[in-house]
């Protein structure tokens, strides 16, 4: 049986562009928009064979340790998979990871990117991917890891992150004499958080 074709993606999921917007289950049963789990915050996001993937549980391993960085960076992670409740929950849970897992076994997100993998008929999963997106879902980098060295490492996840925080983050570089003066006028907006409370930073992390 024919699943579709082995391409990037499709032709208009490209840098610069704004990823869509998909509702899904989490691994709590909750439906989240992907725009909500960003919030205001650069992105990883990971579409993934699923938890019976050696490779996927390889790198979904990885990236608990940069998961940690992420935290304290002010950036989100979120992995996609066509696993059912159970298996999303198994995955996230044997990888010991504490980020957002999104169910997808109608294979909404399969399909409109154009990305079944369908070299493997049995799972008919999605192609994996790792998206690397700015605030507002813009897309920055894109990576396919149908081969697993085709992924990104840690590395470049952290190296992409910085480039990604330089752009978005006002305040990148407090050393200016504008920002300094900025702030020493009380004009603290345009500092992290930017006019939110700690609190209200907290709770749209949750």
């Amino acid at each position: 049986m024919f699943y579709g074709r082995l391409s990037r993606m499709r032709d208009d999921i490209v840098a610069g562009a704004v990823f869509p917007d998909y509702e899904l289950t989490d691994h709590t049963g909750k439906r989240s928009k992907l725009s909500d789990l960003q919030g205001p915050d650069p992105m990883i996001l990971v579409l993934s064979r699923g938890g019976f993937c050696p490779k996927d549980r390889r790198q979904a391993e990885g990236l608990v340790q940069l998961h940690h960085e992420m935290e304290v960076g002010y950036s989100r992670l979120v992995t996609v998979s066509t696993d059912n409740m159970l298996e999303t929950n198994e995955y996230r849970t044997g990888a010991g990871a504490h980020w957002t897992f999104l169910s997808d076994p109608g294979r909404k997100v399969q399909k409109d990117l154009d990305i079944a993998e369908y070299t493997d008929p049995e799972h008919d999963p999605m192609i994996p991917h790792v998206i690397v997106l700015e605030p507002g879902l813009v897309i920055f980098k894109i990576y396919n890891g149908y081969w697993f060295f085709g992924r990104p490492t840690i590395e470049e996840l952290r190296q992409d992150l910085r480039a990604v925080l330089r752009k978005c983050r006002p305040d990148w570089d407090i050393t200016t004499p504008e920002l300094k003066a900025a702030w020493e006028r009380g004009e603290h907006n345009g500092f992290y958080p930017y006019g939110k409370t700690y609190g209200q930073v907290f709770r749209e992390q949750e």
